[in-house]
């Protein structure tokens, strides 16, 4: 995708908007960014613990902390976080002998500093990750079984009763899963060759226009997903004199949004704030407590900080930051917001999960200046806008179906690839 971007003719495409009136598509204005060649073998927990490891020494890491639990103020720093993995990898790898590159693995349960270890180490293991709301019924978690067909669960004592019964779960609150994050300390198993055309997770869509569906993303969708955020950064996060930076979730890590901005935040060596549960006063309290300078949210968070009096009860003088999205932000809204919080800055973006979870971002003060703007195509990104009953495409300021071709789309079957539009 970059390599085409690459040959374009820039005389015919318009460099305010990328449209190119021969081909009716429209080019991402970005930089490309550099991405491994396709045939290299490569996982997306091995990419961006290579992007980890080329900005921080390993007393950084042993001193900084990855995981914080809002509620406890519990800390994980990267350095026990990689021995967990490793411990977890050997200790699933001994347990379960025969799981197979691609076998999918369930899990469903609250968000705690267990999931993104879970993750990291059955994506190091060429498992596919599929994790699904702990809220669920059975009925519905049962549709997304029968879809991504799991050989093994992680749950916990108040989410697996809603599991099958032939499945083989793990508890993620019983001693038994304690004692697998420290049962091989400094031992790592040979890891399976995964290459970056292999699942690496199946992420459950709202099910709009129907029944919920299963969303196949590679490890390339998400090394394609991190190298774009890690390549971008805005200019604020250049800037040395800004302090180490701190994310709060307030976001499910089930949620195509929490599931690459968690490994985005390991990627760049940050601290990420996890709440169990979402509370307005808790995430306030959280941002003066832990010095959070990055949030992401949605439209009504924006609208509940631009309104309330609580939120001049705490020091939020750390935060920088709020990536918005999931529906448009009002421009008075925006001004409302800015007006009381004239240092921090409103980046918003679209996405789905089908997507990887962007296609449009903005990157800098011209842009989120922008109302009613989403921002620009993200990068090594194509679209077209395209009448929905004649399918033709069409230019700048007409309104239809929005189709994107780029390295971050699904997998979706085995006849897609980055060279196929996703309408």
């Amino acid at each position: 995708m970059a390599e085409t971007q690459g040959r374009l003719n820039k005389k015919t495409v318009d460099p305010k908007n990328g449209y190119c009136p021969q081909t009716k598509i429209y080019h991402s204005l970005r930089s490309s960014v550099p991405l491994p060649p396709p045939s290299q073998p490569l996982s997306v927990v091995s990419y961006a613990l290579s992007l980890l490891h080329s900005t921080t020494t390993s007393a950084t890491l042993s001193s900084t902390a990855f995981l914080i639990d809002a509620v406890t103020g519990h800390r994980l720093t990267y350095t026990a976080f990689l021995e967990q993995i490793h411990s977890l990898s050997f200790s699933i790898h001994s347990l379960y002998p025969s799981l197979s590159k691609n076998d999918v693995v369930f899990i469903v349960a609250p968000p705690s500093l267990n999931i993104p270890v879970v993750y990291f180490s059955l994506l190091s293991l060429g498992a596919t990750v599929s994790p699904a709301n702990p809220i669920s019924s059975s009925a519905e978690l049962n549709h997304q079984i029968e879809l991504s067909k799991p050989v093994l669960a992680f749950a916990t004592s108040s989410t697996s009763h809603k599991l099958p019964s032939h499945l083989p779960v793990i508890l993620l609150d019983s001693p038994h899963f304690h004692s697998m994050l420290s049962a091989a300390p400094g031992i790592k198993i040979e890891l399976r060759e995964i290459h970056q055309s292999d699942s690496a997770a199946i992420l459950y869509s709202s099910g709009t226009t129907g029944k919920v569906k299963g969303v196949v993303l590679t490890h390339r969708n998400l090394i394609a997903m991190i190298a774009g955020l890690y390549y971008n950064k805005s200019a604020r996060d250049e800037q040395e004199i800004n302090p180490h930076p701190v994310s709060l979730f307030t976001l499910p890590l089930f949620h195509v949004f929490g599931f690459f901005m968690l490994i985005r935040a390991a990627s760049m060596g940050e601290s990420l704030v996890l709440m169990g549960k979402f509370d307005f006063v808790k995430m306030l309290e959280a941002v003066d407590k832990f010095k959070v300078t990055y949030i992401p949210v949605a439209p009504p968070l924006v609208v509940a900080m631009s309104k309330s009096d609580l939120v001049m009860k705490y020091d939020l003088s750390s935060l920088q930051t709020l990536g918005c999205g999931g529906a448009p932000l009002g421009k008075e809204v925006s001004e409302r917001f800015k007006a009381r919080f004239p240092n921090i800055e409103i980046i918003q973006g679209y996405g789905l999960t089908e997507s990887c979870g962007g296609a449009t971002r903005m990157i800098g003060p011209d842009e989120t200046n922008r109302h009613g703007s989403a921002g620009r195509l993200s990068e090594n990104t194509e679209a077209k806008v395209v009448d929905p009953v004649s399918r033709d495409g069409m230019p700048p300021g007409q309104r239809g179906e929005i189709w994107l071709r780029g390295p971050t789309i699904m997998k979706g079957d085995m006849f897609m690839d980055d060279h196929v539009w996703l309408a």
